[in-house]
């Protein structure tokens, strides 16, 4: 489909689809009810030889992909961690498409990096950062986190083989850090799982015991990574403690806060940075918390030479004549080509204002209170963590039930839950025992969604 007065006709029709999704999407089951092959057997085996009409293409769509999706925009959705989006973002998302450009270098696209410049220091005032630093836009926490782990296995190198370092996060980090520190090259063998405490925090002495067993057994600690808000249970790690021990040890700190940064907007919550002169780098993902559709994280460095050490690679069809002052920021990331994310922050940012982002925030945060209280007062439930920000975990408790057998009747009730289709909810596990998750930070969720699905888990819970 060539032709622009064709478009025009089916980019209004999309549009509207998406004003219609953005009113309707309550409608939707919250967790997909396809079952496995679903659309496999909808789809041909093979791709058409001749071109189809985008009427047609369109009409398939609507039938068979909103059906078969997990609808993330949806005001009950609790689960994992908010994925949200807005109208201004995705405005911006569709002229981005429409503009296809790749921004590897500034002469490429000029607009792109500049404006990538300024957001990341609209992000490091709004969030209460050390002045000095450099940003940058990564795809996501786990790309920001693996470049965090160049730099610090870089800064070593020259003194130390990369089969010597040593690198340490929390047993309750995220999946994507572990995984991070194999790519990153640091031998299986050398990385470390510290304690954690009875609020899931990274215990410091237990770190500093590890470094100095290292030491001792000739290795080099070269990377921390610490984590603002767990995935488990928002919990907090302690910056201040641990930057200390960084520092004294000269290790590399980095400060996973994906998710729970985006709080730091708020500045009663600022008091999560103390500590913050001592990280080396830090990332949160506007796309989970600031109304920003994926993908979009935000990466702080204080020195990004190590990391564009590490990365930079100059042949000559990458060289231009471009200011020493501009900042390439193909040097900061894994991927050479790159997105013009910066322009849905700029939309994002000036449609709310910082106030109204911070209104939103607030709610979510005081409505997690809100449904803690409920649950720790209700009889046969238990409040188990938090509330952690806008994160709890709980559990169906009647009385009588415990251990396993307790596990196995909360399993049984999250699965009730998400095949009633009315909210979602995903599971954790506290002290190895099953606990359910409550995360509250759509952008369309109101106070009445979250009372409804507390009353929707009661009325569950006494049919299982």
């Amino acid at each position: 489909m060539t032709d622009s007065g064709a478009f025009r006709r089916h980019a209004h029709e999309v549009a509207d689809w998406i004003a219609d999704y953005f009113e309707e999407v309550e409608g939707f089951p919250v967790r997909s009810q396809a079952q496995p092959g679903d659309l496999l057997a909808a789809l041909p085996s093979s791709a058409p030889e001749q071109p189809e009409p985008m009427e047609r293409i369109l009409a398939d769509f609507r039938q068979l992909i909103p059906p078969g999706m997990t609808h993330w925009q949806h005001p009950s959705f609790f689960a994992f961690f908010p994925a949200n989006s807005s109208p201004p973002s995705v405005l911006a998302e569709m002229l981005t498409a429409g503009m296809a450009a790749q921004c590897m270098l500034w002469e490429t696209s000029p607009a792109a990096n500049e404006m990538e410049a300024r957001m990341m220091e609209w992000l490091q005032e709004l969030l209460g950062l050390p002045g000095g630093w450099r940003g940058v836009i990564q795809d996501s926490a786990s790309g920001a986190t693996l470049c965090a782990m160049l730099a610090a296995r870089e800064r070593e190198r020259e003194n130390t083989v990369v089969d010597r370092l040593a690198f340490y996060t929390s047993d309750e980090a995220n999946s994507s850090v572990h995984k991070g520190a194999r790519i990153a090259g640091f031998p299986l063998d050398c990385i470390r799982s510290i304690d954690t405490d009875e609020h899931q925090a990274m215990k410091p002495d237990a770190l500093a015991k590890a470094i100095k067993a290292d030491r001792a057994a000739g290795l080099t600690p070269a990377c921390v990574v610490i984590t603002l808000g767990t995935t488990g249970t928002g919990a907090m790690d302690p910056l201040a403690e641990i930057g200390e021990i960084c520092r004294r040890e000269n290790v590399y700190l980095h400060v996973d806060a994906a998710w729970a940064g985006s709080a730091l907007i708020l500045p009663e919550y600022r008091r999560l940075l103390n500590g913050i002169e001592y990280a080396d780098s830090f990332v949160f993902n506007p796309h989970k918390w600031m109304f920003t559709n994926f993908d979009c994280s935000a990466h702080f460095l204080r020195d990004p030479e190590s990391l564009q050490r590490s990365l930079s690679i100059n042949p000559v069809y990458l060289q231009n004549t471009s200011d020493e002052q501009i900042t390439e920021y193909r040097d900061f990331g894994i991927s050479l080509g790159r997105r013009f994310r910066a322009l849905k922050l700029w939309f994002v940012i000036r449609s709310f204002g910082a106030e109204g982002l911070r209104e939103k925030i607030r709610s979510h945060i005081e409505w997690t209170r809100e449904l803690a209280g409920e649950i720790d007062a209700a009889e046969d439930y238990e409040l188990v963590t938090g509330p952690n920000l806008a994160l709890i975990t709980w559990r169906y408790a009647p009385e009588g039930a415990s251990g396993a057998a307790l596990d196995e009747l909360n399993e049984r009730l999250l699965q009730a839950i998400n095949d009633d289709g009315r909210l979602y909810l995903t599971r954790g596990s506290v002290n190895g025992r099953m606990v359910i998750r409550f995360s509250i930070g759509q952008t369309r969720t109101e106070a009445r969604h979250v009372r409804s699905a507390w009353k929707t888990i009661k009325k569950i819970a006494v049919t299982i």
